[in-house]
């Protein structure tokens, strides 16, 4: 099975690599607001996380992606089949701690990285606020394990945020109910549970966090957690509602990124 097959891999444009890597529940048509718009000045480069839109079902390996450590394997391979030079990883959500950890397994491979609503850690732990208590995670699990359909479609408007929108709440929520059931509670699973929280200081890379000023699922204290964590971090918050700025404030979300690559 080839790379591009397995993870649905799409290039177009030309000049210094992005790839954009969507967040849980979702695939690569979330960026269509955003990867056009940069693949007028670079090579834009989408893809399916294994498991999810268009991806080669038949290469889950439960094994391999009971951590992130198997999708950021993924992303470093994608990487050396379609470019050669250094990309900017652009991840959202869960995928900005695959870019992360991508990055340090592959360095080489990433110029930069733009995290979207990202979090190292969901849980609080003293300090450290991630906006849930671990009850509240494992209430949510426990719901998506009894009905997943019944969880998505009460989920999804909640992360999509977006109230003056109420149709990219549908089309979260159809993204949702598309994914393989038990894929997408085996990823949940891995998703709410993980701690990246180590691995934040070892990131080099130059980093742009684009947060929303009100998100259910990251805090704007998880984005300043990084801001103060990631040796070279900047933080641009967005005023929005939601957990999807590519969605529901592209302009606003093109603009902070545009702003960070000019400074690279």
């Amino acid at each position: 099975m080839s790379v591009i097959s397995r993870n649905n891999v799409h290039v177009q444009g030309k000049g210094p690599p992005m790839v954009f890597v969507h967040g849980f529940g979702c695939d690569q048509n979330m960026w269509r607001l955003l990867a056009p718009h940069f693949a007028e000045s670079h090579q834009v480069i989408l893809l399916d996380l294994v498991g999810a839109g268009n991806s080669d079902l038949k290469a889950y390996d439960a094994q391999k992606y009971s951590s992130l450590h198997g999708y950021a394997s993924d992303l470093c391979e994608v990487l050396a089949e379609v470019t050669t030079a250094p990309a900017i990883c652009v991840g959202h959500s869960v995928s900005s701690m695959i870019g992360l950890l991508a990055n340090l397994q592959c360095p080489d491979q990433f110029a930069a990285q733009v995290m979207v609503g990202p979090s190292p850690c969901y849980i609080n732990d003293g300090d450290y606020v991630g906006g849930f208590e671990r009850a509240d995670i494992d209430s949510l699990l426990d719901t998506m394990e009894s009905n997943y359909l019944g969880w998505a479609s009460t989920m999804a408007p909640a992360i999509m945020g977006a109230p003056g929108e109420p149709q990219l709440a549908t089309e979260l929520t159809n993204s949702f109910c598309r994914t393989d059931p038990e894929i997408a509670k085996a990823f949940a699973r891995v998703t709410f549970l993980s701690d990246h929280r180590a691995d934040l200081p070892r990131l080099q890379a130059p980093t742009l966090v684009l947060q929303c000023s009100e998100d259910l699922i990251a805090p704007v204290a998880v984005g300043r957690y990084l801001e103060r964590t990631i040796p070279n971090c900047t933080l641009r918050i967005i005023e929005n509602v939601g957990h999807c700025p590519h969605l529901s404030a592209p302009s606003a979300s093109a603009e902070a990124m545009e702003q960070f690559l000019a400074s690279l």
